[in-house]
């Protein structure tokens, strides 16, 4: 059975519920007559109350799972009992923290959001802050920009991307990899990330060096935060990491054994540009930072299933980057950070 409403238990934070709004009814769109799975656990449950009170003001049906009570942490798996709740929901939000180790049941839950075509937010690492800002946006803005955006990069084949920082980097686009769009706005056809605002692809191959001066993804994020101060930089060579260079060793290390797990975690899986105008600074939290108009990689898993691209990995690990000039094809599309389009 799904634990007992959170709002039975904790306070709603008046603060969170702009946000909860923002994600319960512009976001994914939740009706009266459907149902919505939370997945939360015990770190994250000021987020779920406010969540689960929005809800209860649209009408719809839900239920709540709190991770800690249906399985030991750090995940091995997701729990049974959730992912069949899943089947019987038409939308569903995760809403909880990271743990090592922990990416193979997330991939086993979107698999179950995707077979059954919920609309799902993915709210992995949401906080306050995150939700007092990139969850604040006006997500019909940031779809409006992420369409003009995306329109212009299916009929491009080569990103140029700079930074002060010492990016230099190009992206081969192939138009046979498709390009999506997760702008907040989710639909059935892809489950997103909220806060949302980006669009991507998997490159078909790209070459340069990428210094990341923002964050690093998954676990790691939760232990080093904002590394503008001790800045990776990855040189990239057809689509796979060469070299890397970090003063933090022990970054680098984690980093460099991160992404030798498989033999795809070295490799652009994929390339993506933020498009969320609420999020101007990095804040050390990948699920926002990477939201930030600009440039982020990810090694690793490419979403084949969306993208279409034709290798798999087990694990996946974006990198942000700060203050980027883009160009699309020539067209300067980009500088320092603010979007000319």
């Amino acid at each position: 059975m799904p634990d007992r409403p959170i709002i039975d238990a904790v306070a709603v934070d008046p603060e969170l519920l702009p946000g909860a709004r923002n994600a319960i009814r512009i976001c994914l769109r939740l009706k009266p007559e459907e149902r919505i799975t939370i997945i939360t656990d015990e770190a994250t449950m000021d987020v779920a109350a406010a969540l689960e009170a929005e809800i209860v003001e649209v009408g719809s049906e839900f239920s709540t799972f709190v991770l800690e009570h249906y399985a030991r942490r750090p995940l091995t798996g997701m729990p049974e009992i959730i992912l069949e709740d899943l089947t019987r929901s038409q939308v569903s939000i995760f809403a909880a923290q990271t743990q090592t180790g922990e990416l193979g049941s997330r991939i086993q839950m979107t698999a179950v959001v995707g077979k059954h075509r919920l609309r799902h937010g993915h709210m992995v690492n949401i906080n306050r802050q995150i939700m007092l800002e990139g969850m604040r946006a006006d997500f019909l803005a940031v779809d409006a920009l992420s369409q003009r955006l995306i329109e212009q990069a299916r009929v491009t084949s080569k990103i140029i991307c700079r930074t002060g920082a010492g990016t230099d980097y190009v992206a081969e686009i192939s138009p046979k990899l498709k390009w999506l769009k997760t702008s907040g706005i989710i639909t059935q056809e892809k489950w997103g990330n909220l806060p949302g605002g980006e669009i991507f692809t998997s490159p078909f191959n790209s070459n340069g060096v990428f210094v990341v001066d923002g964050a690093v993804g998954d676990y790691l994020c939760q232990k080093y935060g904002d590394i503008q101060k001790t800045p990776l930089t990855i040189e990239i060579e057809n689509n796979r990491i060469r070299s890397l260079q970090c003063d933090n060793e022990v970054l680098l290390e984690e980093f460099r054994a991160y992404t030798s797990t498989d033999e795809n975690s070295n490799r652009v899986g994929e390339f993506a540009i933020g498009t969320n105008t609420a999020c101007t600074r990095v804040i050390g939290n990948i699920l926002q930072d990477e939201k930030i108009p600009g440039i982020h990689v990810a090694f690793g898993h490419p979403y084949a299933e969306h993208t279409g691209q034709t290798w798999i990995s087990k694990t996946h690990i974006d990198c942000v980057g700060r203050d980027f000039d883009i160009w699309f094809d020539g067209d300067q599309i980009m500088r320092a950070g603010k979007f000319l389009i």
